[in-house]
């Protein structure tokens, strides 16, 4: 089983993981921000992950540090189930739709974290999430799983289905990405035979 779980201690936050990158989209999530917690939710059933998260951050301020740290931890635990990558397909993409909304969700296992982002999400609030959050979780999540990620919307209105249709495209295509290829057994998916 390719599964990892990590704690991480901080001033602002207290975070504790569990991921299994082969599970069943099982997930016990609890954040505090209500909105962040369906999100991952949903991130953990559409792309089959089993997660079990459970943040305690400092709220009183506001949920940046809860949603940022969150997507911290995320993307080091993808990046330690995932381990020597040996056998991975590599690269996911999806184009999801969801209502009004059409998101595209494009991932590199590359080793070389960075986010793009082509999303236009009105600025509010949902509950207790601000919607700028949404990027600087995706931006913490890329840098710190080692993934090129390309999160793009075609269309949407509706600032709750945008984030959670690119949150479910995301999942989707991490998904693809960390699936194994049986034809690459024992192989890294690279010309340079690093990543």
């Amino acid at each position: 089983m390719r599964t990892a779980e990590l704690t991480r201690t901080t001033k602002e936050t207290d975070i504790r993981m569990r991921l299994s990158l082969d599970g069943s989209g099982a997930s016990n999530v609890n954040t505090g921000v209500g909105f962040f917690d369906h999100m991952l939710t949903a991130f953990a059933r559409h792309g089959l992950f089993d997660l079990d998260a459970q943040v305690i951050g400092d709220l009183q301020v506001d949920a940046h540090h809860t949603v940022e740290d969150a997507g911290i931890v995320l993307g080091q635990l993808f990046s330690c189930a995932l381990g020597d990558k040996r056998g991975i397909t590599r690269f996911g993409s999806i184009i999801l739709p969801m209502d009004e909304v059409c998101v595209m969700a494009a991932v590199d296992i590359s080793g070389r974290g960075q986010l793009h982002w082509a999303l236009d999400v009105p600025s509010g609030m949902l509950g207790s999430f601000d919607t700028s959050l949404a990027k600087e979780f995706f931006i913490a999540f890329a840098t710190n799983a080692g993934v090129t990620l390309h999160v793009r919307s075609f269309a949407g209105e509706n600032a709750h289905h945008i984030i959670e249709a690119a949150f479910k495209a995301v999942a989707r295509a991490m998904a693809q990405a960390c699936a194994i290829d049986s034809r690459i057994e024992g192989v890294l998916p690279s010309t340079k035979g690093a990543l």
